[in-house]
């Protein structure tokens, strides 16, 4: 068993980067956020709270094809409750066209020690392929699941080989929405007969991460990192706080790093001119947002304060949120050309990683409706735009879709033949990105 101790409470900084300089009557302000975490996942921290996660294997019949699927499913999932911390709490539901408790049963979780592991390990030799796939009632019932007990950390683990096939897309994004802010949920699909824009949507709206295990030989391997990362959460339900004078309008607010969020359309309000934008559980580690405002129009030399970010998070003892840190958006308006029109590097990076996103799925999508010109100009942009933002994984991605004739240039082929499980990799993870060299 892997020895995941108890996170710390992390401590958080807020670092903003940004040219705060803007030419007579200019209005867009544009910032990176920095959001640091440190302390997480380094000695016992038992005041802070609970944790629970419940596991959510895909038993429909398509499994058994090839028959490596659900034993690598099984392997995966014995590998995870392994890799529990004691004490935290967990079940595991097995997922068809419904959903079924597999361990401990009764509409409760187990708390892990050796015992319950190795209990929750025998249940799992019982799983068997048949039946459809309706992932709304798999995450419903994580959901009851993890509604059972005193929890402050709740996370899902969801695995998937299909289409969501046995329930309507308005069902599963009815199931989305009841879960939203409930608990996070990080999604893989495994082998290459999933719906990527399911898979990815599912990790979304839940706040986790998606991927591929084109292979079922590494399912272990990704479910032991991915419940090691989710042993290492020591605060959850933050938000990333947006307070702007009157005047000032919010453009957007997009994570940027690790991957490309957009979460403009999540705002709550928080009170007279703020809202709170979600960001997940938190561990020890770093993530990049941006922020783009628009301000009133200004002579040269005035200033203002565009906004304040702030990290909120719950009250343990239930009073108001508390702030975490916080970082000022400025805006100073002048009639030096160079400092107005000095695009800050930061900004600049993340824009293009964005851009290479927004290209990459356009791309795809083109090649997929025999848009072939399409497909070349935008896969052509992605791999110029990779090339200039040092994303080698992504630029690696890209070569096995197209033919790189100039990087630079962006000048590419259509491969003619491309593997299906090497197109669905390059969709899944088009939206990582890489931090930029500061």
């Amino acid at each position: 068993m892997a020895n995941f101790s108890k996170p710390t409470v992390p401590r958080f900084s807020v670092d903003v980067y940004q040219n705060e300089f803007l030419p007579e009557g200019g209005r867009d302000v544009n910032a990176i956020v920095t959001v640091t975490s440190t302390g997480g996942g380094t000695v016992d921290a038992g005041v802070h709270g609970a944790a629970g996660v419940v596991i959510m294997v895909d038993c429909s019949g398509s499994m058994d094809y090839p028959a490596t699927k659900m034993r690598g499913a099984r392997e995966a999932t014995a590998a995870a409750v392994d890799t529990l911390r004691d004490g935290t709490s967990f079940a595991v539901v097995a997922g068809t066209h419904v959903a079924k408790e597999v361990y401990p049963g009764n509409g409760r979780l187990a708390v892990a020690d050796a015992r319950t592991r190795a209990e929750a390990k025998e249940a799992l030799r019982r799983l068997t392929a048949s039946g459809g796939t309706a992932i709304g009632t798999w995450l419903r019932l994580a959901d009851r699941l993890l509604s059972s007990a005193d929890l402050t950390i709740r996370h899902g683990i969801l695995l998937t080989d299909g289409r969501n096939e046995h329930e309507s897309p308005e069902a599963l994004r009815a199931a989305l929405d009841a879960c939203a802010g409930r608990f996070t949920c990080d999604a893989r699909g495994v082998g290459t007969d999933w719906e990527v824009k399911e898979v990815t949507g599912i990790a979304s709206a839940l706040l986790g991460t998606a991927d591929i295990v084109a292979d079922p030989a590494g399912l272990a391997a990704d479910f032991t990192a991915m419940m090691g990362q989710a042993m290492g959460k020591g605060v959850a339900d933050v938000a990333l706080r947006l307070w702007t004078p009157v005047g000032v309008e919010i453009a957007f607010v997009k994570q940027v790093a690790p991957t490309v969020e957009d979460l403009t359309g999540r705002r709550t309000a928080a009170g007279p001119r703020a809202g709170d934008y979600p960001t997940g559980s938190w561990g020890d580690e770093s993530r990049d947002y941006h922020v783009s405002v628009r301000v009133p129009r200004a002579a040269v030399g005035q200033e203002m304060l565009a906004a304040r970010v702030s990290l909120i998070a719950p009250d343990p003892a239930g009073g108001d949120p508390r702030p975490l840190s916080q970082g000022l958006v400025r805006a100073v308006w002048t009639d030096d050309l160079a400092m107005s029109t000095s695009i800050n590097p930061q900004v600049a990076h993340y824009t293009g990683q964005a851009e290479l996103a927004d290209a990459i799925q356009a791309g795809l999508d083109a090649r997929k409706s025999g848009d072939h010109d399409g497909a070349t100009a935008k896969l052509g942009r992605a791999v110029q735009l990779a090339a200039a933002s040092g994303n080698a994984d992504t630029a690696k991605l890209l070569s096995k879709v197209v033919d790189v004739v100039d990087a630079v240039a962006g000048t590419v082929r259509l491969k003619a033949k491309v593997a299906e499980a090497d197109e669905m990799t390059l969709e899944t993870r088009s939206t990582k990105t890489v931090r930029v060299k500061r």
